[in-house]
């Protein structure tokens, strides 16, 4: 009987009222509404969000680093950020198979010659898909793993933290991204990670109470941390 309550509570909100060619009102019901929950809507809106924003930050990356670009052969800055969009993962063989935190930690390598910006997100952009699910979109049957999302918060944490403290051996940084400068300060880059990681925190915390569950948030310095497994947790 719960079931049922809920079955016709979704119709009745999936319901639309319209205007037929006689002027009369007719209701309609968009069966994908019926097959979503609120959880999975804010799933829906979350998962692009943060994709937006990582995608945002590759931009940016690139225009500070338009070397990088260079390096992978794309065309143009935009055609690199677009190879990012569609990270189909048999598109880079220069990675070896390799997938998140693994190809994300190949941008602060010395002895790795390839995009860097590539590498760090590919390697963030698979954490969030891993941590999705690897899926667009979300249904009452679907479920997610509070621990992935978080970890992957984690991860953008950590991201950041390298990009204004790893060096190579001559000292410089291996990717330049926020400007410290006080006469052209620029901290864009921190900002929009730390978006992204509250869009994922918040979305741990969602999916946390409506499977019941808490979970330990994790005290360590991200000066000597790796970037958190995502795929691998249960």
């Amino acid at each position: 009987m719960r079931w049922l309550a809920v079955i016709l509570v979704l119709v009745l909100a999936a319901c639309t009222t319209k205007m037929d060619k006689a002027g009369r009102t007719e209701s309609t019901v968009d069966p994908k509404y019926l097959l979503k929950s609120e959880v999975d809507r804010i799933a829906d809106t979350n998962r692009a969000e943060v994709v937006t924003g990582l995608l945002l930050i590759a931009d940016k990356l690139y225009k500070r680093n338009p070397k990088e670009w260079k390096k992978s052969g794309a065309v143009s800055r935009e055609a690199a950020v677009e190879r990012l969009r569609q990270r189909q993962f048999r598109s880079w063989p220069e990675f070896s198979g390799l997938r998140e935190g693994a190809v994300a930690s190949l941008a602060f390598t010395e002895v790795y010659a390839g995009d860097r910006v590539m590498a760090l997100m590919f390697g963030l952009l698979g954490m969030v898909d891993a941590a999705f699910e690897h899926k667009d979109e979300f249904y009452i049957l679907d479920s997610l793993n509070e621990m992935k999302l978080y970890n992957s918060a984690r991860n953008m944490d950590i991201a950041i933290w390298k990009l204004g403290h790893d060096r190579n051996a001559a000292g410089e940084l291996f990717l330049l991204s926020n400007e410290l400068d006080p006469a052209n300060r620029n901290l864009s880059y921190e900002r929009e990670f730390g978006r992204v990681m509250g869009l994922l925190d918040f979305m741990a915390k969602v999916v946390a109470d409506r499977n019941g569950r808490t979970f330990s948030r994790l005290s360590q310095s991200v000066a000597s941390a790796i970037f958190l497994p995502v795929s691998f947790l249960k």
